[in-house]
């Protein structure tokens, strides 16, 4: 493998992966280590390669994001043309899972209530939430009211005591 720096030895494919594709491909063939090395070497070869290509090719469109197309152009300017059948088939079968499981992941249709039914429950779930939000600021408003009457009487008090004690003072002081 030609590499232009020291890190694509961190860029290969998973060994576990290459050794269940040989092993679905070719169930009843032994295969030699350094054969499955040399497999996940060319494998991530050819990764690089197309995926080189196809940035080219995303580039010299001005667009920012590698697409199936061109990945696709990359396959037929690098000579694998006889590959774009399959490659599209995949593509497909692909887009087919994808478009399944983003159908099988959708809560609402896996609920099997009716949306109206669900806006409705989220109405009320709203207004519950705004009533308990009122009560509790009813609450902290009583809470706040008492403490300001605690304060304003311990302060009448506070005066009340300071008044008594000045004129007690005032009398200790006539006595001297």
């Amino acid at each position: 493998m030609a590499s232009s720096s020291g890190n694509d030895d961190d860029l290969t494919i998973p060994r576990a992966a290459i050794n269940k594709m040989i092993k679905e491909t070719l169930p009843s063939v032994r295969v030699a280590n350094d054969a499955r090395e040399l497999v996940v070497n060319c494998c991530t070869e050819f990764i690089h390669l197309i995926s080189s290509e196809a940035n080219e090719i995303c580039n010299k469109s001005e667009k920012k994001t590698i697409s199936p197309e061109h990945v696709i152009q990359a396959l037929e300017s690098l000579g694998f043309g006889s590959y774009i059948s399959e490659v599209k088939e995949v593509l497909q079968e692909c887009k087919t899972v994808a478009l399944k499981r983003r159908k099988a992941s959708s809560r609402l249709e896996n609920l099997g209530i009716p949306e109206e039914e669900l806006l409705r429950q989220q109405q009320e779930l709203f207004a519950k939430a705004r009533q308990q939000q009122a009560e509790l600021a009813q609450q902290e408003w009583l809470q706040m009211q008492q403490a300001a009457q605690q304060a304003q009487l311990a302060a009448a008090s506070a005066s009340a005591s300071n008044q008594a004690g000045s004129s007690q003072d005032e009398e200790d002081d006539d006595d001297i």
